[in-house]
């Protein structure tokens, strides 16, 4: 007989919204993979295809690749690409918060503000009312937050390594935002600005690019998950 490793598997965005459910548990044959696991999980959800090659993996709140080996009891996401490297330095005044609470911007970009600087740069993206022609009633942004948390840290140590900045801090909403109100801030304090404008462009291209965050966009007619760089 067959030895069967048992996982655990999480769905997110319109992964999450293919299978009709948001978390299951799955057993692999040995040797397993996450491409066997995902093959089973095709077997029982055909609705998977329709993603063709598209979505993305995470075993244990790690970007994984089909060939990763999984163990007894690991965890295995699959999300499609987020709406939108490593290293081991993190200041202790930089910080990287998800929160369903309304954003107070101001709060946040003084946060970073300290004496050894001279400038500070805030981001404030905010949900407009109009995409593509769309009239938008309201966003939801959902989060892989265990994850979405890691990879910002990691964003923001490769900040530090790409740019002359003291401090940077990244605070992303989730949950349901209306029109106008602040959905992600981003700043960055350095000691000339021009890094710190520099930072705050890139961290906001890597965090569409790189962290399990997800945008829904809710219109007159239809909703549609946002996927890429939108």
């Amino acid at each position: 007989m067959t030895n069967a490793v048992n996982i655990r598997v999480l769905f997110f965005g319109a992964a999450r919204d293919a299978v009709e459910a948001n978390e299951l548990d799955l057993a692999v044959a040995e040797p397993a993979t996450v491409a066997s696991a995902f093959q089973s999980l095709k077997t029982r959800f055909s609705t998977l295809e329709r993603f063709g090659r598209s979505l993305l993996f995470a075993v244990n709140q790690e970007y994984a690749t089909p060939e990763t080996e999984l163990k007894e009891n690991d965890e295995l996401a699959v999300f499609p690409p987020v709406s939108g490297g490593s290293c081991d330095y993190r200041c202790p005044h930089d910080f990287f918060e998800l929160t369903t609470e309304a954003i107070d911007v101001g709060e946040v970009a003084r946060r970073v503000v300290l004496p050894e600087c001279g400038a500070t740069v805030t981001l404030d993206g905010y949900a407009r009312e109009w995409t593509n022609g769309k009239h938008t009633l309201y966003l939801v942004y959902e989060a892989y937050d265990a994850m979405a948390l890691t990879e910002m840290e990691r964003l923001g140590a490769e900040v530090h390594k790409q740019f002359e900045i003291a401090h940077i801090g990244i605070v992303h909403r989730t949950g349901r935002i209306k029109i106008g109100e602040t959905s992600v801030v981003i700043c960055a304090s350095a000691p000339h600005r021009k890094a710190a404008f520099q930072a705050c462009e890139w961290a906001i291209k890597e965090l569409k690019r790189t962290v399990p965050i997800w945008k829904k966009e809710v219109f007159e007619g239809g909703e549609e998950w946002v996927e890429g760089s939108k």
